[in-house]
């Protein structure tokens, strides 16, 4: 992408605020600085995760360039040229001669990114302060092209399914591991954690160690025990933010005891081997300094696939804890609709459920303890 001043260095998650177009806005309020900053404050608070949007924005702005879209185009943005984006975005060069594409770079992905992508370059214009730039009619008519677009890549660039983690990985993990080792006692935290709470992989760790926010990540003071009405041990982890909760409302994580493979007890393994406060990342460990250091993702994921590699499972992926625990809890016929709140998949059904779910956990879940190894 070529350099610009309308488009500074800065945060994935900033450059649908920061980078700018050299058209000026229609007014969307009366113009007085109060109500102004009260609409800049609602702007920015109304999406709740901007970083993927980033790339969206990016892969626009390098298809402007590649084909010399002037900025007083890029926003507002057309139909003719969000249609042209897309059909540019998604093209593959297998099917278009090397005369056709004059040397033109291409760097296809999939149709969905794509849609994702023109999600990316809507919010711009609005968190700019323009209108949507696509009507139902433009964006009918790009999903056309694009349905064609994904029948031309069927089954080219499609990825193999993920592979769950199962029992006996863990249990490989927890013997590869020096449970009385800071990483070690971290590491295995997180994977029962993962698992058995089918959690996601933002929800255990975070992408570096300066982007742990305890107003986003677990805390040590997000973690509840608790007994429910049978008596048996739980712990609840409260997320400060969740992929499908409502900015502002937490979701949580119930997990139960799992004989050898225990969450509860990684836990607590965790709370001795790496004393930290309050505010402190729930899953982090100590460096030789003594420092708290959060757990970082493709770290702990490099870690951990190479413990499985040596005991020759192949590659695994970042959501594959959470997609085996939801796999071993379905093998071991736990009701899907128990499985779907446990795993906080959207439902209409959650906050109706949920809090009875706090109580009678272990009913559900627990059976599985005696073939957790």
């Amino acid at each position: 992408m070529k350099p610009s001043i309308l488009r500074p260095t800065c945060k994935a998650e900033d450059r649908i605020f920061r980078w700018l177009g050299v058209n000026k806005p229609p007014k969307n309020t009366i113009g007085h600085p109060l109500i102004d900053a009260l609409a800049t404050l609602a702007s920015r608070a109304s999406l709740k995760d901007t970083s993927g949007y980033g790339s969206g924005l990016r892969k626009f702005h390098i298809f402007c360039d590649v084909f010399s879209i002037p900025e007083k185009d890029r926003l507002p943005a057309s139909f003719n040229v969000l249609h042209s984006f897309a059909l540019w975005a998604a093209a593959d060069s297998n099917h278009i001669t090397v005369e056709m594409t004059n040397g033109i770079p291409l760097e296809p992905i999939s149709v969905a990114a794509v849609k994702k992508y023109l999600s990316a370059v809507r919010a711009w214009h609005i968190a700019q302060g323009w209108p949507p730039p696509l009507s139902n009619e433009d964006q009918d008519r790009i999903n056309w092209s694009l349905r064609g677009l994904d029948n031309l890549q069927a089954g080219r660039r499609s990825r193999p399914p993920r592979p769950p983690v199962v029992p006996r990985m863990l249990s490989a993990l927890k013997l590869s591991l020096r449970l009385d080792q800071p990483y070690g006692a971290c590491i295995w935290a997180m994977s029962t954690c993962a698992f058995w709470g089918m959690m996601r992989s933002a929800e255990v760790s975070v992408k570096s160690q300066k982007e742990f926010n305890g107003a986003q990540h677990l805390k040590r003071s997000d973690v509840h025990f608790g007994r429910d009405l049978d008596g048996k041990l739980y712990a609840r982890l409260d997320l400060p933010s969740a992929k499908t909760a409502k900015p502002g409302k937490k979701q949580s994580v119930f997990l139960t005891e799992q004989g050898e493979l225990c969450p509860l007890a990684a836990l607590q393994n965790l709370f001795t081997v790496v004393p930290a406060r309050a505010s402190d990342p729930l899953f982090s460990w100590t460096d030789t300094k003594g420092s708290i250091r959060p757990l970082v993702k493709q770290t702990a994921i490099k870690f951990i696939n190479g413990i499985l590699a040596s005991w020759g499972w192949g590659t695994s992926f970042g959501h594959s804890f959470r997609i085996g625990g939801a796999s071993y809890y379905l093998a071991q016929k736990v009701d899907p609709e128990i499985i779907r709140i446990a795993g906080r998949w959207r439902s209409l059904a959650y906050e109706t459920y949920i809090r009875a779910f706090e109580q009678t956990a272990s009913r559900h879940m627990s059976s599985s303890e005696r073939r957790a190894s």
